[in-house]
Protein backbone atom coordinates (compact mmCIF):
# COMPACT_ATOMS: atom_id res chain seq x y z
CA UNK A 1 0.00 0.00 0.00
CA UNK A 2 1.27 3.47 -0.89
CA UNK A 3 2.52 5.50 2.06
CA UNK A 4 0.27 8.45 2.97
CA UNK A 5 3.16 10.78 3.77
CA UNK A 6 5.29 11.81 0.82
CA UNK A 7 8.67 13.55 0.86
CA UNK A 8 7.05 16.72 2.21
CA UNK A 9 3.99 15.78 4.26
CA UNK A 10 0.55 14.69 3.06
CA UNK A 11 -0.60 16.26 -0.22
CA UNK A 12 -3.53 15.88 -2.55
CA UNK A 13 -6.44 17.65 -4.19
CA UNK A 14 -8.21 19.48 -1.37
CA UNK A 15 -11.68 18.15 -0.55
CA UNK A 16 -11.19 15.18 -2.89
CA UNK A 17 -8.00 13.43 -1.74
CA UNK A 18 -7.03 15.65 1.17
CA UNK A 19 -10.48 15.69 2.75
CA UNK A 20 -11.84 17.38 5.84
CA UNK A 21 -12.16 13.95 7.44
CA UNK A 22 -8.50 13.19 6.74
CA UNK A 23 -7.45 16.58 8.15
CA UNK A 24 -9.40 15.89 11.35
CA UNK A 25 -7.76 12.48 11.60
CA UNK A 26 -4.28 13.90 11.05
CA UNK A 27 -4.97 16.53 13.69
CA UNK A 28 -6.07 13.88 16.19
CA UNK A 29 -3.29 11.39 15.51
CA UNK A 30 -0.58 14.02 15.10
CA UNK A 31 -1.53 15.83 18.31
CA UNK A 32 -1.53 12.59 20.27
CA UNK A 33 1.85 11.38 18.97
CA UNK A 34 3.64 14.72 19.19
CA UNK A 35 1.89 15.79 22.41
CA UNK A 36 3.34 12.77 24.16
CA UNK A 37 6.85 13.97 23.34
CA UNK A 38 6.62 17.62 24.42
CA UNK A 39 4.49 20.07 26.38
CA UNK A 40 2.87 23.18 24.99
CA UNK A 41 0.36 23.98 22.24
CA UNK A 42 0.50 22.98 18.59
CA UNK A 43 1.15 25.89 16.22
CA UNK A 44 -0.77 25.95 12.92
CA UNK A 45 0.06 28.12 9.89
CA UNK A 46 -1.19 28.16 6.29
CA UNK A 47 -0.63 29.75 2.91
CA UNK A 48 -3.21 31.68 0.88
CA UNK A 49 -4.96 28.74 -0.81
CA UNK A 50 -8.75 28.86 -0.89
CA UNK A 51 -8.92 25.49 0.84
CA UNK A 52 -6.64 26.63 3.66
CA UNK A 53 -9.28 27.90 6.13
CA UNK A 54 -11.39 24.78 5.62
CA UNK A 55 -8.51 22.41 6.30
CA UNK A 56 -7.25 24.57 9.16
CA UNK A 57 -10.64 24.37 10.89
CA UNK A 58 -10.69 20.59 10.47
CA UNK A 59 -7.11 20.13 11.63
CA UNK A 60 -7.58 22.37 14.69
CA UNK A 61 -10.79 20.54 15.57
CA UNK A 62 -8.89 17.26 15.48
CA UNK A 63 -6.13 18.64 17.71
CA UNK A 64 -8.58 20.00 20.30
CA UNK A 65 -10.64 16.80 20.25
CA UNK A 66 -7.79 14.81 21.85
CA UNK A 67 -7.25 17.43 24.54
CA UNK A 68 -4.38 19.44 23.01
CA UNK A 69 -4.33 23.22 22.53
CA UNK A 70 -4.00 24.65 19.03
CA UNK A 71 -2.73 28.13 18.18
CA UNK A 72 -3.36 29.39 14.65
CA UNK A 73 -0.92 32.02 13.41
CA UNK A 74 -2.61 32.77 10.08
CA UNK A 75 -0.93 33.15 6.69
CA UNK A 76 2.81 32.76 7.10
CA UNK A 77 5.72 31.27 5.14
CA UNK A 78 6.40 27.64 6.05
CA UNK A 79 9.69 28.50 7.83
CA UNK A 80 7.78 30.77 10.22
CA UNK A 81 6.09 27.74 11.78
CA UNK A 82 9.23 26.01 13.15
CA UNK A 83 10.60 29.41 14.15
CA UNK A 84 7.49 30.10 16.26
CA UNK A 85 7.47 26.55 17.64
CA UNK A 86 10.99 26.95 19.01
CA UNK A 87 10.50 30.52 20.23
CA UNK A 88 7.27 29.74 22.09
CA UNK A 89 8.29 26.31 23.38
CA UNK A 90 5.39 24.67 21.54
CA UNK A 91 4.94 20.91 21.32
CA UNK A 92 4.79 20.87 17.52
CA UNK A 93 3.90 22.83 14.42
CA UNK A 94 1.76 22.17 11.36
CA UNK A 95 1.86 23.98 8.03
CA UNK A 96 -1.09 23.74 5.64
CA UNK A 97 0.29 24.21 2.15
CA UNK A 98 1.04 22.38 -1.06
CA UNK A 99 4.05 24.60 -1.73
CA UNK A 100 4.58 24.91 -5.51
CA UNK A 101 1.67 22.61 -6.45
CA UNK A 102 -1.41 23.83 -8.38
CA UNK A 103 -4.27 25.77 -6.78
CA UNK A 104 -6.54 22.77 -6.21
CA UNK A 105 -3.92 20.92 -4.17
CA UNK A 106 -3.14 21.39 -0.51
CA UNK A 107 -0.99 19.65 2.05
CA UNK A 108 -0.31 19.12 5.73
CA UNK A 109 3.22 18.82 7.12
CA UNK A 110 4.31 18.51 10.73
CA UNK A 111 7.28 19.90 12.63
CA UNK A 112 8.51 18.60 15.98
CA UNK A 113 9.27 20.66 19.08
CA UNK A 114 12.85 21.02 17.82
CA UNK A 115 11.63 22.74 14.65
CA UNK A 116 12.60 19.90 12.33
CA UNK A 117 10.30 17.95 10.02
CA UNK A 118 9.34 14.55 11.36
CA UNK A 119 11.38 11.42 10.63
CA UNK A 120 9.68 8.62 8.68
CA UNK A 121 9.04 6.52 11.76
CA UNK A 122 7.01 9.26 13.48
CA UNK A 123 5.01 9.91 10.31
CA UNK A 124 4.33 6.18 10.09
CA UNK A 125 3.12 6.16 13.70
CA UNK A 126 0.72 9.01 12.94
CA UNK A 127 -0.52 7.26 9.81
CA UNK A 128 -1.10 4.00 11.71
CA UNK A 129 -3.25 5.80 14.30
CA UNK A 130 -5.60 7.25 11.67
CA UNK A 131 -7.68 4.08 11.68
CA UNK A 132 -7.50 3.56 15.43
CA UNK A 133 -10.72 3.55 17.46
CA UNK A 134 -8.84 3.99 20.75
CA UNK A 135 -7.81 7.64 20.50
CA UNK A 136 -8.99 9.65 23.52
CA UNK A 137 -12.19 11.71 23.43
CA UNK A 138 -12.04 13.99 26.46
CA UNK A 139 -15.03 16.10 27.46
CA UNK A 140 -15.72 19.22 29.49
CA UNK A 141 -12.65 21.09 30.69
CA UNK A 142 -10.36 18.35 29.35
CA UNK A 143 -10.96 19.47 25.77
CA UNK A 144 -8.17 21.36 24.07
CA UNK A 145 -8.53 25.06 23.26
CA UNK A 146 -8.29 26.72 19.85
CA UNK A 147 -7.22 30.35 19.44
CA UNK A 148 -5.69 32.79 17.00
CA UNK A 149 -2.36 34.45 17.78
CA UNK A 150 -1.12 36.25 14.69
CA UNK A 151 1.30 38.28 16.82
CA UNK A 152 3.43 35.13 17.14
CA UNK A 153 4.76 35.90 13.66
CA UNK A 154 6.92 38.54 15.34
CA UNK A 155 9.41 35.78 16.14
CA UNK A 156 9.93 35.17 12.43
CA UNK A 157 10.28 38.88 11.67
CA UNK A 158 13.04 39.05 14.27
CA UNK A 159 14.79 36.03 12.80
CA UNK A 160 14.75 37.61 9.34
CA UNK A 161 16.31 40.79 10.72
CA UNK A 162 19.17 38.89 12.37
CA UNK A 163 22.42 40.47 11.27
CA UNK A 164 20.47 43.43 9.83
CA UNK A 165 22.28 43.62 6.47
CA UNK A 166 22.15 47.08 4.91
CA UNK A 167 20.36 46.70 1.58
CA UNK A 168 20.42 50.40 0.73
CA UNK A 169 20.97 50.92 -2.98
CA UNK A 170 19.36 47.66 -4.05
CA UNK A 171 16.17 47.73 -6.09
CA UNK A 172 14.37 44.46 -5.50
CA UNK A 173 11.43 43.13 -7.51
CA UNK A 174 9.54 40.67 -5.30
CA UNK A 175 7.30 38.05 -6.91
CA UNK A 176 5.38 36.40 -4.06
CA UNK A 177 3.31 34.10 -6.33
CA UNK A 178 0.12 35.33 -4.61
CA UNK A 179 1.28 33.19 -1.69
CA UNK A 180 2.53 33.29 1.86
CA UNK A 181 5.37 35.78 1.25
CA UNK A 182 3.05 38.48 -0.09
CA UNK A 183 3.26 40.81 2.93
CA UNK A 184 6.25 39.80 5.03
CA UNK A 185 9.00 39.95 2.41
CA UNK A 186 8.32 43.45 0.99
CA UNK A 187 7.99 44.77 4.56
CA UNK A 188 11.28 43.31 5.81
CA UNK A 189 13.25 44.25 2.69
CA UNK A 190 12.08 47.85 2.95
CA UNK A 191 12.96 47.89 6.63
CA UNK A 192 16.50 46.79 5.70
CA UNK A 193 16.84 49.71 3.28
CA UNK A 194 15.99 48.22 -0.12
CA UNK A 195 13.64 49.78 -2.65
CA UNK A 196 10.93 47.23 -3.44
CA UNK A 197 8.66 46.71 -6.42
CA UNK A 198 5.83 44.28 -5.65
CA UNK A 199 4.78 41.70 -8.22
CA UNK A 200 1.96 39.24 -7.44
CA UNK A 201 2.15 40.35 -3.79
CA UNK A 202 -1.51 39.90 -2.96
CA UNK A 203 -3.39 37.49 -0.74
CA UNK A 204 -5.07 35.65 -3.60
CA UNK A 205 -5.38 31.90 -3.23
CA UNK A 206 -7.28 31.72 -6.51
CA UNK A 207 -4.06 32.62 -8.36
CA UNK A 208 -1.34 31.09 -6.19
CA UNK A 209 1.57 29.83 -8.35
CA UNK A 210 -0.32 30.61 -11.59
CA UNK A 211 2.17 31.87 -14.22
CA UNK A 212 4.24 33.50 -11.52
CA UNK A 213 6.60 32.94 -8.63
CA UNK A 214 9.38 30.37 -8.45
CA UNK A 215 7.55 27.99 -10.81
CA UNK A 216 7.40 30.52 -13.66
CA UNK A 217 9.97 33.32 -13.71
CA UNK A 218 8.95 34.91 -17.02
CA UNK A 219 7.00 37.88 -15.70
CA UNK A 220 9.70 38.57 -13.10
CA UNK A 221 12.42 38.40 -15.76
CA UNK A 222 10.52 40.84 -17.96
CA UNK A 223 9.98 43.28 -15.09
CA UNK A 224 13.67 43.16 -14.13
CA UNK A 225 14.77 43.69 -17.74
CA UNK A 226 12.49 46.71 -18.16
CA UNK A 227 13.81 48.30 -14.97
CA UNK A 228 17.44 47.60 -15.87
CA UNK A 229 16.95 48.95 -19.39
CA UNK A 230 15.43 52.14 -17.96
CA UNK A 231 18.61 52.80 -15.99
CA UNK A 232 17.60 51.52 -12.57
CA UNK A 233 20.74 50.47 -10.69
CA UNK A 234 21.09 47.45 -8.43
CA UNK A 235 17.97 45.74 -9.73
CA UNK A 236 17.47 42.10 -8.70
CA UNK A 237 14.39 39.90 -8.87
CA UNK A 238 13.41 37.32 -6.24
CA UNK A 239 10.58 34.83 -6.64
CA UNK A 240 8.97 32.58 -4.04
CA UNK A 241 6.69 29.58 -4.30
CA UNK A 242 3.30 29.40 -2.59
CA UNK A 243 4.59 28.74 0.92
CA UNK A 244 7.89 30.61 0.49
CA UNK A 245 10.17 27.78 1.58
CA UNK A 246 12.10 28.26 -1.67
CA UNK A 247 13.44 31.29 -3.51
CA UNK A 248 14.85 31.78 -6.99
CA UNK A 249 16.40 34.94 -8.37
CA UNK A 250 16.79 36.96 -11.55
CA UNK A 251 19.96 38.99 -12.07
CA UNK A 252 20.22 42.41 -13.69
CA UNK A 253 20.55 40.84 -17.15
CA UNK A 254 17.27 38.96 -16.74
CA UNK A 255 19.01 35.61 -16.29
CA UNK A 256 17.46 33.05 -13.94
CA UNK A 257 19.58 32.30 -10.87
CA UNK A 258 18.91 28.81 -9.54
CA UNK A 259 19.39 27.25 -6.14
CA UNK A 260 22.77 25.96 -7.37
CA UNK A 261 23.96 29.53 -7.93
CA UNK A 262 22.65 30.59 -4.54
CA UNK A 263 24.42 27.72 -2.77
CA UNK A 264 27.68 28.75 -4.46
CA UNK A 265 27.36 32.39 -3.38
CA UNK A 266 26.43 31.54 0.20
CA UNK A 267 29.06 28.82 0.53
CA UNK A 268 31.81 31.08 -0.84
CA UNK A 269 30.87 33.81 1.63
CA UNK A 270 30.76 31.39 4.57
CA UNK A 271 34.09 29.81 3.58
CA UNK A 272 35.75 33.22 3.41
CA UNK A 273 34.44 33.97 6.92
CA UNK A 274 35.58 30.59 8.25
CA UNK A 275 31.98 29.60 9.03
CA UNK A 276 31.38 26.76 6.56
CA UNK A 277 31.42 23.57 8.60
CA UNK A 278 33.75 20.97 7.07
CA UNK A 279 34.15 23.24 4.02
CA UNK A 280 31.22 21.23 2.67
CA UNK A 281 27.86 21.92 1.03
CA UNK A 282 25.06 19.34 0.85
CA UNK A 283 22.92 19.20 -2.30
CA UNK A 284 20.94 16.56 -4.18
CA UNK A 285 21.77 14.46 -7.20
CA UNK A 286 19.82 16.98 -9.29
CA UNK A 287 22.33 19.79 -8.75
CA UNK A 288 24.26 20.63 -11.88
CA UNK A 289 27.86 19.46 -12.20
CA UNK A 290 28.72 23.10 -12.80
CA UNK A 291 28.04 23.76 -9.12
CA UNK A 292 30.34 20.94 -8.03
CA UNK A 293 33.11 22.25 -10.27
CA UNK A 294 32.70 25.87 -9.09
CA UNK A 295 32.72 24.87 -5.41
CA UNK A 296 35.84 22.76 -5.92
CA UNK A 297 37.55 25.86 -7.27
CA UNK A 298 36.90 27.49 -3.89
CA UNK A 299 38.17 24.47 -1.95
CA UNK A 300 34.62 23.41 -1.05
CA UNK A 301 33.35 19.84 -1.23
CA UNK A 302 29.86 18.96 -2.52
CA UNK A 303 28.05 16.03 -0.89
CA UNK A 304 25.00 14.72 -2.77
CA UNK A 305 21.82 13.12 -1.43
CA UNK A 306 18.62 11.72 -2.97
CA UNK A 307 16.11 14.30 -4.20
CA UNK A 308 14.13 16.03 -1.44
CA UNK A 309 15.05 18.68 1.10
CA UNK A 310 14.41 16.19 3.91
CA UNK A 311 17.35 14.09 2.70
CA UNK A 312 19.56 17.16 2.51
CA UNK A 313 18.48 18.01 6.04
CA UNK A 314 19.19 14.50 7.34
CA UNK A 315 22.73 14.55 5.95
CA UNK A 316 23.37 18.03 7.34
CA UNK A 317 22.25 16.97 10.80
CA UNK A 318 24.13 13.68 10.72
CA UNK A 319 27.46 15.25 9.73
CA UNK A 320 26.95 18.69 11.35
CA UNK A 321 27.14 20.68 8.12
CA UNK A 322 26.00 24.32 7.96
CA UNK A 323 24.59 24.76 4.48
CA UNK A 324 22.61 22.67 2.04
CA UNK A 325 19.83 22.90 -0.47
CA UNK A 326 18.27 22.03 -3.78
CA UNK A 327 18.52 23.36 -7.30
CA UNK A 328 14.82 24.29 -7.03
CA UNK A 329 15.60 27.01 -4.48
CA UNK A 330 15.20 25.24 -1.13
CA UNK A 331 18.16 26.43 0.93
CA UNK A 332 18.77 25.30 4.51
CA UNK A 333 21.11 27.46 6.56
CA UNK A 334 21.44 26.16 10.11
CA UNK A 335 22.63 29.54 11.32
CA UNK A 336 19.04 30.74 11.06
CA UNK A 337 16.43 28.01 10.64
CA UNK A 338 15.72 24.28 10.52
CA UNK A 339 14.06 24.07 7.12
CA UNK A 340 14.04 25.63 3.66
CA UNK A 341 13.55 29.36 4.18
CA UNK A 342 12.99 31.50 1.07
CA UNK A 343 12.80 34.91 2.77
CA UNK A 344 15.92 34.22 4.84
CA UNK A 345 17.76 33.02 1.73
CA UNK A 346 16.81 36.22 -0.09
CA UNK A 347 18.00 38.47 2.73
CA UNK A 348 21.27 36.58 3.12
CA UNK A 349 22.07 36.60 -0.61
CA UNK A 350 21.05 40.24 -1.05
CA UNK A 351 23.20 41.14 1.94
CA UNK A 352 26.21 39.49 0.27
CA UNK A 353 25.52 41.41 -2.95
CA UNK A 354 25.23 44.72 -1.08
CA UNK A 355 28.36 44.16 1.02
CA UNK A 356 30.52 42.95 -1.88
CA UNK A 357 29.70 45.76 -4.26
CA UNK A 358 29.49 43.16 -7.04
CA UNK A 359 26.40 42.51 -9.11
CA UNK A 360 24.48 39.27 -8.63
CA UNK A 361 25.55 38.25 -12.13
CA UNK A 362 29.22 38.69 -11.20
CA UNK A 363 28.79 36.96 -7.84
CA UNK A 364 27.69 33.65 -9.38
CA UNK A 365 29.63 33.81 -12.67
CA UNK A 366 31.88 30.89 -11.65
CA UNK A 367 28.94 28.49 -11.86
CA UNK A 368 29.06 27.41 -15.50
CA UNK A 369 26.26 24.91 -15.90
CA UNK A 370 26.31 21.88 -18.15
CA UNK A 371 23.26 21.65 -20.44
CA UNK A 372 20.49 20.05 -18.40
CA UNK A 373 16.90 19.29 -19.24
CA UNK A 374 14.12 18.16 -16.95
CA UNK A 375 10.94 16.69 -18.43
CA UNK A 376 7.84 15.81 -16.42
CA UNK A 377 5.53 13.01 -17.50
CA UNK A 378 2.16 13.03 -15.75
CA UNK A 379 1.50 9.61 -14.23
CA UNK A 380 -0.56 8.44 -11.27
CA UNK A 381 2.26 6.11 -10.19
CA UNK A 382 5.68 4.91 -11.27
CA UNK A 383 4.77 1.30 -12.10
CA UNK A 384 5.32 2.03 -15.78
CA UNK A 385 9.07 2.26 -15.10
CA UNK A 386 9.16 -1.50 -14.42
CA UNK A 387 8.00 -2.22 -17.98
CA UNK A 388 10.91 -4.13 -19.65
CA UNK A 389 10.87 -1.99 -22.79
CA UNK A 390 11.14 1.19 -20.67
CA UNK A 391 13.92 -0.28 -18.54
CA UNK A 392 15.80 -1.31 -21.68
CA UNK A 393 15.43 2.18 -23.18
CA UNK A 394 16.76 3.78 -20.00
CA UNK A 395 19.71 1.37 -19.84
CA UNK A 396 20.56 2.08 -23.49
CA UNK A 397 20.50 5.84 -22.86
CA UNK A 398 22.72 5.49 -19.80
CA UNK A 399 25.28 3.56 -21.81
CA UNK A 400 25.11 6.19 -24.53
CA UNK A 401 25.84 9.01 -22.05
CA UNK A 402 28.37 7.13 -19.95
CA UNK A 403 31.43 9.17 -20.96
CA UNK A 404 29.89 12.62 -21.22
CA UNK A 405 26.71 12.93 -19.15
CA UNK A 406 24.24 11.44 -16.73
CA UNK A 407 20.58 10.46 -16.64
CA UNK A 408 18.06 10.25 -13.82
CA UNK A 409 14.47 8.99 -13.94
CA UNK A 410 12.40 9.10 -10.74
CA UNK A 411 8.85 9.56 -9.49
CA UNK A 412 8.13 12.93 -7.86
CA UNK A 413 7.58 12.83 -4.13
CA UNK A 414 5.11 15.72 -4.20
CA UNK A 415 3.16 15.48 -7.48
CA UNK A 416 1.80 12.72 -9.78
CA UNK A 417 4.79 13.00 -12.10
CA UNK A 418 7.69 10.96 -13.38
CA UNK A 419 10.71 13.23 -13.76
CA UNK A 420 13.27 12.64 -16.49
CA UNK A 421 16.51 14.56 -16.05
CA UNK A 422 19.43 14.46 -18.50
CA UNK A 423 22.64 16.43 -18.15
CA UNK A 424 25.68 16.38 -20.40
CA UNK A 425 28.37 18.27 -22.25
CA UNK A 426 26.54 17.79 -25.58
CA UNK A 427 23.39 19.92 -25.31
CA UNK A 428 21.48 18.73 -28.40
CA UNK A 429 22.14 15.06 -27.67
CA UNK A 430 21.19 15.58 -24.01
CA UNK A 431 17.83 17.04 -24.99
CA UNK A 432 17.25 14.38 -27.64
CA UNK A 433 17.83 11.55 -25.16
CA UNK A 434 15.59 13.10 -22.51
CA UNK A 435 12.79 13.61 -25.02
CA UNK A 436 13.18 10.07 -26.32
CA UNK A 437 12.80 8.51 -22.88
CA UNK A 438 9.97 10.81 -21.77
CA UNK A 439 8.07 10.14 -24.98
CA UNK A 440 8.59 6.41 -24.55
CA UNK A 441 7.16 6.55 -21.02
CA UNK A 442 4.24 8.65 -22.24
CA UNK A 443 3.51 6.17 -25.05
CA UNK A 444 3.51 3.26 -22.63
CA UNK A 445 1.11 5.12 -20.34
CA UNK A 446 -1.19 5.75 -23.30
CA UNK A 447 -1.01 2.06 -24.28
CA UNK A 448 -2.07 1.13 -20.76
CA UNK A 449 -4.88 3.66 -20.85
CA UNK A 450 -3.49 5.44 -17.79
CA UNK A 451 -2.40 8.74 -19.30
CA UNK A 452 -4.45 11.73 -18.02
CA UNK A 453 -6.89 13.36 -20.47
CA UNK A 454 -4.87 16.57 -20.76
CA UNK A 455 -1.69 14.79 -21.84
CA UNK A 456 1.43 14.39 -19.85
CA UNK A 457 4.76 15.73 -21.09
CA UNK A 458 5.90 19.10 -19.77
CA UNK A 459 9.17 20.96 -19.93
CA UNK A 460 10.54 24.42 -19.15
CA UNK A 461 10.86 27.67 -20.99
CA UNK A 462 11.75 30.28 -18.28
CA UNK A 463 14.64 31.57 -20.33
CA UNK A 464 16.41 28.24 -20.05
CA UNK A 465 15.37 27.62 -16.45
CA UNK A 466 14.35 23.99 -16.29
CA UNK A 467 11.69 24.42 -13.60
CA UNK A 468 9.17 26.14 -15.83
CA UNK A 469 6.31 24.33 -17.51
CA UNK A 470 5.58 24.04 -21.22
CA UNK A 471 2.93 21.59 -22.37
CA UNK A 472 3.67 19.71 -25.57
CA UNK A 473 0.89 19.83 -28.14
Amino acid sequence: MKRLFGTDGVRGVANAELTVELAVGLGRAGALVLGERAEGPIVVGRDTRLSGPMLEAALVAGIASVGRDAVSIGIVPTPAVPCVVKSEGAAAGVMISASHNPIADNGIKFFGADGFKLPDELEDTIEALLSSETLPRPVGTSLGSARMAQNFARHYYRELETGAPDLTGLNIVVDAAFGAAYAIVPYVLRKLGASVTELHCENDGARINVNCGATDLRSLQETVRVKADSGTQGVIGVAFDGDADRALFVDETGKAITGDHVLFALASSLKAAGQLAGDTVVATVMSNFGLERALAGQGIRLVRTPVGDRYVLERMRADRYTLGGEQSGHVIDFRYNTTGDGPRTAITLLGIVAASGASLHELVANVVELPQILLNVRAANAEVLSEPSIADEIARAQREMESWGRLMIRPSGTEPLIRVMAEGSDGPRTEQIALRIASRIESELARRGSAPPEGGLTFPPNGGDHRGVFRRA
